[in-house]
């Protein structure tokens, strides 16, 4: 009888261990495999798109690039970049250092240069001269917003005060008296969004525009004069 209680208080035997399982590799890599294209598609292609519908139905033209049309229906560009006017009859928009020859859409940026640079200073220099002879009547001393560039170079507007600068030669080159340009930057000019963000300004695109269809398309530049030649045998 004591064997038997003893064999039945002998603890039963420990169970085998096993050893860890080990993960294969396929185990850490799937998971995260999921993860990534989940979030490629609702981020890379559901939200995009979702977005995109919304701007469409709420905002088409803003999101179509903010285009404008002459009278005639041709597009000459969106009122969101600036554009290069030569002609005299146009105001023209700030410096711009965006590509090769500026106010290219596709390389925005600006010159880098800093204060202490020569080049930088050699430009504003050439700009002034420049604008100096352009505007002989106009009022003040140069802007300074039209002697150095945006830090996009492809600014659209103007402070209403140097579009005013610029309305003397404007004016003169149209051959319109200069009140009744003046009128046409009253006009145009923006005001705060909202009343509180951002300062007055105007469309150099939308006011060049406005002087077209109020005064007719200003005249063409007059070509540069070509350099006197001797005649040959002299």
């Amino acid at each position: 009888m004591a064997n038997n209680l003893a064999h039945a208080m002998k603890p039963p035997p420990a169970p085998e261990a096993t050893p860890p399982r080990e993960e294969g590799f396929l185990e850490h890599v799937l998971p995260a495999l999921r993860v990534t294209a989940v979030t490629l598609v609702l981020t890379g292609l559901l939200y995009p798109l979702f977005m995109t519908g919304i701007a469409q139905v709420l905002f088409h033209r803003q999101a179509e690039g903010s285009f404008v049309a002459d009278d005639a229906g041709k597009v000459v560009g969106s009122e969101l970049v600036a554009q290069a006017f030569s002609a005299p009859g146009y105001f023209q928009p700030r410096p711009s250092a965006a590509g090769e020859k500026g106010y290219d859409p596709m390389a925005s940026g600006g010159t880098n240069l800093g204060p202490t640079s020569k080049k930088l200073r050699d430009q504003a220099a050439g700009a002034l001269d420049k604008l100096q002879k352009e505007n002989p009547d106009a009022p003040g001393p140069v802007p300074v917003e039209l002697v150095t560039s945006s830090g996009s170079g492809l600014d659209p507007h103007l402070s209403p005060a140097v579009a005013q600068w610029q309305a003397p030669r404007v004016a003169r080159a149209r051959g319109v008296a200069l009140e009744r340009v003046r009128s046409v930057v009253d006009e145009l000019t923006e005001g705060r969004d909202l009343g509180l963000l951002g300062e007055p300004r105007v469309n150099v695109l939308a006011l060049n525009l406005a002087l077209d269809r109020r005064f007719g398309a200003a005249p063409a530049p007059a070509p540069a004069a070509a350099p006197a030649t001797q005649a040959p045998g002299k």
